[in-house]
């Protein structure tokens, strides 16, 4: 199995929602200690690690380290806790999961998504999905003062939700949107390091916040670094499950990284789509091309930096993304891995940067 599984679990198991991703920050810091150049944090948080070149081009490798989230908006007297969606969420992926319950520097607690009982629910709300101000979190409190012991307006909520390998190579965990783009970053650096190379590129691994919420994070990383070329990892959506039409699919789990053509964000230049479906052919690494127009990454703002950056998206195929449990084939992350390593080491003249 993949060198970096290990780190990914620790990655999914941490606690980073949309603007509150220090936690994911500080185990990144510690795996990547003192195998980088040059480390810097902006405001905003975006940790960005460089790694120096043999040339004045500049690779930009980003993966955000948020996940989707709840907000608390408020607690009622009986010591309910009302919430709003940080990110986006199928409203019917809720009703029933467990949560952690916190803020930065603040110990976690145990919460649980709940909503009206069955029996009390009318015959045309038993057949709808709950809407999200319907439903509330219970954290066990007795009453509005007993809850503001240990939960105030502002603090945040994700899913508690195990890692679990199962089935032909695959893993379920919360998450995974995007801490498997971070920890195949982790990955590359630990390769580079390990080996002593000195790429052709200035490396540029930046690890951007707020993904999932305007994607601010990587616009103000690439209009600070300015870089030649962009690789963007990502996990994306699919629906390789029965009865979907293949070209509804988007991808198939276990059949490499997919290489996007076109997402609701960026229109990929044709050279840079030919350049990653190149080098998986040329190294026999699996890769397939994203079969839908969907979505949306980091790469919508990147590639519209700093007048113009060449980019492209490399996404590992995911079920049930923004969810509890989504899930991926581990050949899948081994592949991703493969191919954005020899994309950080590709001459520069083999890349359409020249």
């Amino acid at each position: 199995m993949a060198k970096g599984i290990e780190l990914l679990e620790k990655l999914c198991q941490a606690f980073g929602p949309t603007s509150c991703e220090y936690d994911v920050a500080d185990v990144i810091c510690e795996q990547l200690e003192g195998k980088y150049d040059e480390h810097t944090v902006d405001f905003i948080g975006d940790h960005v690690f460089r790694i120096k070149g043999k040339t004045d081009k500049k690779l930009m490798l980003s993966a955000h380290m948020d996940e989707v989230g709840l907000m608390i908006s408020g607690i009622d007297e009986h010591g309910y806790l009302h919430f709003q969606p940080v990110g986006g969420f199928d409203v019917k992926v809720l009703c029933g999961r467990k949560l952690f319950v916190g803020n930065y520097g603040k110990e976690k607690i145990s919460g649980l998504i709940a909503s009206k009982a069955i029996h009390q629910q009318s015959a045309e709300e038993r057949g709808k999905a709950t809407p999200i101000d319907k439903m509330y979190i219970d954290i066990g409190a007795t009453s509005k003062e007993d809850a503001e012991k240990y939960v105030e307006v502002g603090d945040y909520a994700v899913f508690d939700s195990d890692f679990v390998k199962f089935g032909d190579g695959m893993i379920k965990g919360k998450a995974v949107d995007d801490r498997l783009g971070c920890a195949i970053l982790c990955d590359v650096i630990d390769y580079i390091h390990e080996n002593k190379i000195v790429p052709d590129f200035d490396l540029y691994f930046c690890f951007t916040v707020r993904e999932e919420v305007g994607r601010s994070g990587a616009l103000v990383t690439a209009n600070r670094i300015q870089p030649d070329m962009a690789l963007v990892l990502e996990a994306t959506a699919v629906g390789d499950i029965a009865d979907t039409p293949d070209h509804k699919r988007v991808a198939d789990t276990g059949k490499g990284p997919t290489v996007s053509f076109m997402d609701n964000g960026t229109a990929y230049l044709p050279e840079m789509v030919d350049f990653a479906m190149g080098l998986g052919e040329k190294h026999n690494i699996p890769c397939q091309l994203k079969r839908y127009v969907s979505g949306g990454n980091d790469a919508g703002h990147i590639h519209k930096s700093s007048g113009g950056v060449k980019t492209i998206a490399v996404s590992c195929p995911t079920r049930y993304i923004h969810s509890a449990s989504c899930v991926f084939n581990s050949a899948d992350y081994d592949s991703m891995y493969r191919l954005a390593r020899q994309t950080a080491l590709c001459p520069v003249d083999e890349t359409p940067v020249k």
